[in-house]
């Protein structure tokens, strides 16, 4: 993988840990020599996910839409810096510029990025793998919920399997490098998506 985007907060959670971690995966995929694609900001988990990887000599490219910069959240010591026009067109981007994806600790925001990556992944729109960082258990009950999904019939296992979950960095790297996509589509081909 030549560059994963990570979603997580903008916000830095109550426990420094999240924080102190996000600096710390960044600093991986430095050394990994792996860039980050990442929402753009300064702040909170975004903020120390980009300082980890800079700070390591990484390349970091931020995706953020305009008026969200125009709040002066924008992280201003990246290598590359998109402002785009709306949130969904940041999540194009985002996917447009990277090979894998990466959800850390976060919110609302976070979720939807993470679950529309899956979904796309679902529909055969990629093949790129989807990771869950799992720190300090965070994502154990979203964990479980997917597999209550597979059993009540509302997702398949195949489908379940592309989240690719680990408590460590550098296990959470290795499930990805060694990915295969689904072999089954959900009800249309890719053919048909073109």
């Amino acid at each position: 993988m030549k560059r994963i985007t990570v979603f997580c907060g903008s916000s830095s959670g109550h426990d420094d840990y999240f924080c102190a971690q996000a600096e710390a995966f960044g600093h991986t995929l430095a050394v990994r020599n792996i860039g980050i694609v990442y929402g753009g900001a300064r702040i909170g988990m975004m903020g120390a996910l980009a300082n980890g990887a800079l700070a390591a000599g990484g390349e970091v490219i931020g995706v953020i839409p305009g008026f969200l910069r125009a709040k002066e959240i924008a992280h201003e010591g990246l290598r590359e810096l998109v402002v785009v026009d709306t949130m969904h067109e940041r999540k194009v981007k985002m996917h447009e510029l990277s090979d894998g994806v990466v959800a850390l600790p976060g919110g609302f925001g976070t979720m939807d990025e993470f679950f529309e990556m899956l979904t796309w992944g679902q529909l055969g729109l990629h093949a790129k793998p989807i990771g869950l960082y799992n720190i300090s258990g965070f994502y154990d009950n979203l964990i479980e919920f997917s597999r209550t999904m597979v059993d009540q019939g509302f997702l398949n296992h195949c489908n379940r399997q592309m989240i690719l979950d680990a408590c460590s960095a550098e296990e959470l790297l290795d499930k990805m490098e060694r990915y295969t996509p689904p072999a089954i589509e959900k009800w249309v081909t890719r053919s048909e998506l073109s």
